[in-house]
């Protein structure tokens, strides 16, 4: 079936005569791909190069939540994101983050206010208030948090765990969706209360195949496809939106429900009804594939134009100082023994474990049972160190360390020696920022020049230091991923057991524990 357009929106269905005609025979037209929450930084690419790379996936539209880049650089990095998204044909639309830092404990580069967030309201391509993720300030009322929520009409939620009358009260102060579910059950609850679910597949936290049985034709409405956090790696590897829809449809879902999670559900739940469809008055936004099953993504539609790779173009960078102060063995060391509190990695998932474990710090690391120090320094005020123990990265020697630490962004490492971990927290602050791997006399790096967040370097480059940073690792011993585990460990709004700058911190109890019980 043909179809006409006119000044990037479809005018008619059917035969017209026109000044130009794309010959698409043989092949499939469908709406443009929408992912409906995703931390760009967490690619570890420009936004320009991360829109390259997505727009070649049939991805038309993100729903972007800036608050890693504002955790570090306050609006700043709202303002980076948004002159950043406007130089691509991507649809880069922005939910301004609601909680900067994430909670009232955290200590990052910013602290964002209602009034600091007023100023974007009204902005082109600023659609919302993204992932409320202080669920205990919601439920008390704080008044600054509930003048932000009041600010936008569109509010996304963040709510793990959370459920019963707490969920309900959390529903009731405005959160219109979670993407946070990870059991059919809570994903239930939340669609029976009448929210969306958004139904996350990132390079870490992988919900798809265990949610998808919520899916049919009365529920996939108000549901739908988001990455979350997908870094470059897997976005070259295995793709973006259009990989949730091959994987949806290999676990047995219908190709048009896949569709319109895809497309239709996230317009509608942004309400953003000049997209989701090939119809009259929509956005003429589609991508071109070669059949349903295999579902290649060929050639890709902004606004009626064909969407060519421009080639990689230097973005600009936002640095911000690195105020960290490289510990000494004195400060990263523990003492005691006793049943300690160690932060248990969960394979597939971003949630972690509070297992209770007897432990000997003299005997720190433990490789046999895999419990090693974590450590988290303070880049910004050069406070010192936290320190922690974590059982599951499966290194036998040498450290890893990043700048990347949801949502804070402090230097997070995770090392078998003391010498290798104070070495690669060292190398992150020369860097300015970035990813390393040390052990022996071999260091292995990423820098990450803007922001500590986001690389300078074309995709094709980042994605190869990326592997070389997987390969290091892995001969050590890591487990797969490393660095998006390691990404996770200080991020206090998720269950259950983390690690800051300031040492263990209980997310059940919201609250800084000791490390021995």
């Amino acid at each position: 079936m043909d179809f006409a357009v006119k000044d990037g929106c479809i005018i008619g269905i059917g035969d017209y005569q026109a000044e130009r005609d794309h010959d698409l025979s043989g092949t499939y037209v469908v709406p443009g791909l929408i992912d409906a929450h995703v931390h760009i930084e967490s690619s570890l690419l420009a936004p320009t190069e991360y829109a390259r790379l997505v727009l070649s996936h049939g991805t038309t539209t993100v729903i972007a939540d800036p608050h890693e880049i504002a955790n570090v650089c306050g609006t700043a990095g709202i303002e980076y994101m948004l002159a950043s998204g406007a130089q691509t044909p991507l649809d880069i639309l922005i939910m301004l983050p609601s909680c900067v830092p994430a909670t009232p404990l955290d200590m990052g580069g910013a602290r964002l206010t209602a009034s600091d967030l007023a100023r974007f309201r009204g902005r082109e391509r600023v659609i919302g208030l993204a992932e409320v993720m202080n669920v205990p300030g919601v439920l008390a009322g704080d008044e600054d948090l509930r003048a932000k929520m009041d600010l936008f009409e569109v509010i996304d939620g963040h709510a793990p765990s959370l459920s019963g009358k707490d969920l309900n009260a959390y529903i009731y102060a405005g959160v219109q969706s979670d993407h946070e579910s990870t059991t059919l059950a809570e994903a239930r609850e939340r669609l029976l209360r009448g929210i969306y679910v958004m139904i996350r597949e990132g390079s870490t936290e992988q919900n798809l195949r265990d949610l998808l049985p919520l899916v049919d034709r009365c529920t996939a409405p108000r549901c739908c496809f988001a990455t979350d956090d997908r870094h470059a790696g897997t976005l070259v590897r295995d793709g973006h939106i259009d990989d949730c829809i091959r994987k949806a449809v290999s676990y047995g879902l219908d190709i048009e429900l896949a569709l319109r999670m895809a497309t239709l559900s996230a317009a509608e739940r942004f309400r953003l009804h000049d997209r989701g469809a090939i119809a009259p008055g929509r956005l003429a936004d589609f991508c071109v594939i070669d059949d349903p099953d295999r579902f290649c993504v060929l050639r890709t539609f902004k606004r009626g134009v064909e969407v060519l790779d421009p080639g990689y173009r230097p973005p600009e960078v936002l640095k911000t100082p690195m105020q960290a102060r490289v510990p000494g063995r004195g400060e990263i060391q523990i003492t005691g023994r006793g049943v300690a509190r160690v932060i248990g990695i969960v394979p597939g998932h971003i949630t972690t474990r509070c297992l209770h474990s007897p432990v000997d710090a003299a005997a720190i690391p433990d490789i046999e049972r895999d419990i090693l120090k974590a450590v988290v320094t303070d880049r910004y005020r050069g406070s010192g160190s936290g320190v922690g123990l974590v059982h599951g990265f499966g290194l036998e020697e040498g450290a890893i360390a990043g700048s990347v630490s949801h949502d804070s962004h402090n230097i997070v490492t995770v090392g078998v020696d003391d010498a290798d971990i104070i070495r690669a927290i060292a190398e992150v602050v020369r860097l300015g920022g970035g990813l390393v791997v040390v052990s022996g006399n071999e260091v292995t790096t990423l820098p990450l020049e803007c922001a500590g967040l986001i690389s300078a370097l074309p995709c094709d480059e980042v994605v190869r230091r990326l592997a070389a940073l997987d390969e290091h690792a892995g001969r050590l011993g890591a487990i797969e991923n490393p660095f998006m585990y390691l990404s996770f460990l200080a991020l206090t709004v998720i269950p259950e057991l983390r690690v800051t700058e300031r040492g263990v911190f209980d997310v059940g109890t919201f609250s800084d524990v000791p490390l021995f019980c």
